[in-house]
């Protein structure tokens, strides 16, 4: 699978993992897991960013914390029609892009957002678009934080593959996220594993 394909199949996805699917799930442990991870790093005016935002569950749920300065991007566009059915105040409150990261995060000003953040998106990055975790990190001016799924469960049949397909469906890549924004230069500040997922908190120094 190459990035466009790749890219097309997160566009065009509807059924399973679509922003309707999230969307009707709502927030959930990660986003109570951000929601304190913010509350004890940063301030309510904080200039926040998630990448892959989709429908906006933690968004909203980061809404309702008392953060307003928030902006989101996604590949899907369905994602903000399920935002405005299912969290209006957020839709109406933030500031939001559909498109790849890969087109939007290059052209943002260095230091143009406190916290950077990503749910379960930064794992089905192309290896040849890994170049853009070094723009997320120089468009930071404090945070950037990780929430993928690092095998916690479940395994998904990893046995030290750099790849799995979920459901035989889309790739997710398999990284040591602490390595990986460690190269970059950042600061691990926190690692909480979840029931699925594990939370990372980097510093930009």
């Amino acid at each position: 699978m190459d990035p466009e394909e790749n890219h097309r199949g997160w566009a065009e996805r509807s059924g399973d993992y679509s922003p309707a699917y999230y969307a009707e799930i709502g927030p959930n442990e990660v986003s109570e897991t951000l929601a304190t991870v913010f509350d004890h790093y940063v301030s309510t005016d904080a200039k926040i960013l998630e990448i892959g935002c989709s429908s906006g569950r933690h968004l909203s749920h980061l809404l309702d914390h008392g953060y307003k300065n928030l902006t989101g991007i996604d590949l899907n566009d369905d994602s903000f029609e399920a935002m405005a059915e299912y969290f209006p105040e957020l839709a109406q409150t933030g500031t939001f892009h559909t498109g790849a990261i890969e087109e939007f995060v290059p052209e943002f000003r260095d230091d143009q957002f406190d916290v950077i953040y990503s749910v379960e998106t930064l794992q089905h990055v192309h290896p040849d678009d890994e170049w853009v975790f070094e723009e997320l990190a120089r468009a930071s001016a404090d945070l950037v934080i990780t929430a993928e799924n690092e095998g916690n469960s479940p395994q998904r049949g990893r046995d030290g593959a750099e790849v799995s397909y979920v459901n035989d469906d889309f790739p997710l890549f398999h990284r040591n996220w602490k390595q990986v924004f460690s190269d970059i230069g950042l600061a691990q500040l926190l690692e909480e594993p979840g029931k699925r997922d594990t939370v990372r908190v980097f510093r930009v120094l």
